[in-house]
């Protein structure tokens, strides 16, 4: 298989994730890192036993053919641009772009060079989320025709370093935990037709009570309280409320409603969880968990042990370049998320119906087996 060479820009939080779960996956290793901040980069580096660049001389480095850009939301495109432009292939987080212009910039510009764009969240490859794309495609409940989607919390300020930036245009709960269930629902239902929302923020300020900034106060220059309704290509209306307003509450994550019964589904933030089924009657039971090897536990958290794969979107793409096969986490859904999430906050400006003016295939299921595919032959502790 063919080995593909990774660098990342940008070393954040999140960084630590793909630093420590790509030597999980066969065909990628990442190699160097960077930041505009060289101590930040250095730091990473001696962590992780790799290399630090500037910037620039990641992009000219040839051992790299894969940038991950790790950015933050507001510099995703000009990085991602950047990548491109070096002749890499690019992989950013979420959300990909804030705009459609700037995504379908990025797409001429990849197609033109030969190049593959990718792109977060891969939590949809997770083993939960892939037994319930093969429980729908099985039609055990039916075809879909509605649902409900909740996030709600009281936001980042309690707990992150630097929550300033979850507050601003770019980010909030639509941008920055949306993608994991637009995403999801995209894969597990088809592309969105239309959305209509409501939005607002409950106050103006927030006051930061994490360290090392506690007591600092944020401007709040985007929506907090967002309820939308997603009307699908296949008809279905699925209704998703994001909220870092909300201090305490009792909805799921996900449940998805068919002609011939239900389901309900883990947090799409996460790779694993406990899937419940419904028949044409109102009583559930747990769906035993099928042998998918991203669905597997490998870390403990304060919730427990929780199944953590983060890359396992990048590996599929490597692969997926080796063998001439689209990626699962490809440019278009990336797109089409986008254009849902944007419409959404659009819809609240306005108060009515937003078209999408982009659509995507849905990405092809990952089994147990092709997951299996993608893992290192050697198991590496996560």
């Amino acid at each position: 298989m063919q080995e593909f060479g990774v660098g990342i820009i940008g070393c954040g939080n999140i960084s630590t994730a793909y630093l420590k779960l790509a030597p999980l996956f066969r065909g990628i290793t990442v190699r160097a890192v960077a930041d505009r901040l060289p101590e930040a980069a250095a730091a990473r580096a001696e962590e992780y036993g790799v290399r630090a660049e500037t910037v620039a001389g990641l992009l000219a480095a040839d051992d790299i053919d894969i940038v991950v850009n790790l950015t933050i939301p507001d510099a995703h495109y000009a990085v991602t641009l950047a990548i491109l432009e070096a002749g890499k292939h690019a992989y950013s987080e979420k959300p990909l772009v804030l705009s459609l212009e700037k995504g379908k910039h990025l797409r001429g510009v990849a197609e033109a060079r030969g190049l593959r764009i990718g792109s977060a969240p891969d939590t949809f490859l997770g083993g939960a989320h892939q037994q319930a794309r093969a429980v729908i495609d099985e039609g055990r409940i039916g075809r879909i025709v509605a649902g409900t989607c909740h996030v709600m919390s009281h936001g980042m300020e309690h707990w992150h370093p630097n929550p300033y930036f979850f507050f601003q245009p770019g980010a909030g709960p639509v941008l920055d935990i949306g993608p994991y269930y637009v995403t999801n629902l995209i894969q597990l239902i088809g592309p969105v037709r239309r959305v209509v929302a409501l939005a607002g923020s409950a106050t103006p300020t927030r006051t930061i009570t994490s360290e090392p900034r506690y007591g600092e106060v944020i401007e709040v220059g985007t929506p907090t309280n967002i309820h939308a309704l997603l009307d699908f290509e296949n008809g279905a209306a699925v209704t998703l409320s994001a909220s870092w307003d909300v201090w305490a509450h009792r909805h799921g994550n996900m449940e998805l409603y068919g002609t011939e019964g239900s389901l309900i589904l883990p947090d799409p933030n996460f790779f694993g969880g406990r899937i419940e089924i419904a028949g044409q009657g109102p009583d559930f039971a747990p769906l035993e968990p099928w042998a998918h090897p991203l669905g597997v536990p490998n870390q403990e958290h304060k919730q427990g042990a929780m199944a953590n794969y983060r890359t396992a979107g990048l590996a599929d793409m490597a692969q997926a370049i080796g063998e001439g096969r689209a990626h699962r986490c490809s440019m278009d859904l990336a797109l089409h998320a986008v254009d849902v999430m944007t419409g959404i906050l659009r819809s609240g400006e306005t108060g009515g119906f937003v078209e999408m003016t982009t659509t995507c295939a849905r990405p092809e299921a990952l089994g147990p087996e092709a997951a299996r595919a993608l893992l290192a032959d050697t198991p590496v502790a996560a």
